[in-house]
């Protein structure tokens, strides 16, 4: 729950800092420019707000592991990737979409630090418990930060301690560990496949992980 806080308040502040001019600027998410990002942010916003208030009473059928399935890359034919850019589009002032993430962000986060961990929700057609629901957003919220600042490079990163655990959570979907000299972000961004990795990282990925990425996640 409390890397939930963290990586949340992280990626907000980042939005808020994020100048104006930037928005018009590529994402991590390929094919998505900054504004594009920060809309999609809106959204998972509202669906945390909608998890938490939607209880469940049946067992948890997944965890904040398996919450995660492995899709396909996106080909920009879903109807809601393809709304995703217009809808940003329509905001026209950064500080309108800066607003609305920060109102309904601050609002998410908010139900989330008063959420009981063990009460059960329901969501994708699952049922988990509020804390591993959380724990699963860690890994979302982080991969969404290095997103914002991928091509800001003097941007603030995300927090040490979230890139660890999101880290540690997509090993966990990968079933195997990412070579120890890989620093979080590159694990992050070569295993989602935000990036290709070079011939050298390639060779210390090993033929069977290599041959195996991108864990799109969905």
């Amino acid at each position: 729950m409390d890397l939930f806080t963290h990586a949340w308040t992280a990626l907000l502040t980042a939005v808020a800092e994020t100048p104006d001019e930037d928005f018009e600027r590529p994402s991590g998410c390929a094919g998505w420019l900054v504004r594009d990002l920060v809309c999609h942010l809106v959204i998972d916003a509202q669906d945390v707000l909608i998890t938490l208030a939607t209880p469940a009473e049946a067992e948890p059928t997944v965890d904040a592991v398996t919450y995660w399935d492995l899709v396909e890359p996106p080909t920009g034919d879903d109807p809601l990737d393809a709304l995703i850019p217009r809808l940003a589009a329509a905001y026209g002032d950064p500080a309108l979409l800066k607003f609305h993430l920060d109102d309904v962000g601050s609002a998410a986060g908010r139900a989330a630090a008063l959420a009981d961990p063990a009460l059960r929700v329901s969501t994708k057609g699952e049922v988990l418990t509020v804390g591993d629901y959380l724990s699963a957003y860690v890994l979302e919220w982080t991969l969404h930060h290095l997103d914002l600042v991928a091509y800001r490079p003097s941007a603030a990163q995300p927090p040490g301690e979230t890139l660890a655990a999101a880290r540690a959570a997509l090993e966990k979907i990968a079933g195997a560990p990412f070579p120890a000299s890989f620093p979080d972000q590159d694990a992050l961004r070569i295993g989602t496949g935000r990036r290709t990795p070079t011939g050298t990282e390639r060779a210390a990925l090993g033929d069977g992980l290599a041959a195996r990425l991108p864990f799109v996640l969905g």
